[in-house]
């Protein structure tokens, strides 16, 4: 009996999970999340907390991860004016995954 089913090679790696690594992978954005676990941020809090990352790398980054919307970005009244960065509800759902990877790095690297 034929169907319209797409055969799936059981050694293949799943097309979400190598579509979460690669953004996640990107040098600084998984960082940049697992920073934010702790709760909402500054840009020069989060570059100070994030050694070796360079402004606008940091700016790019953050971008990044609020057009996937995983980090929103708020503007306080001022003066001075104060911009925030925070986990939305798609990045917090990211927490048990990110505190797993960090225990299992603390245990195994």
């Amino acid at each position: 009996m034929a169907t319209n089913e797409q055969s799936h090679d059981p050694r293949a790696c799943d097309g979400a999970l190598v579509k979460a690594f690669g953004f996640l992978g990107k040098r600084w954005n998984g960082i940049l999340l697992a920073t934010l676990m702790n709760g909402p941020m500054g840009f020069s809090d989060l570059r100070r907390a994030v050694g070796g990352i360079s402004d606008s790398v940091l700016s790019e980054r953050l971008g990044e991860l609020g057009k996937a919307g995983l980090v929103a970005r708020t503007v306080g009244d001022g003066p001075p004016i104060s911009v925030e960065y925070s986990l939305t509800p798609a990045g917090e759902a990211l927490l048990p995954s990110l505190r797993a990877l960090t225990e299992w790095a603390s245990n195994n690297l």
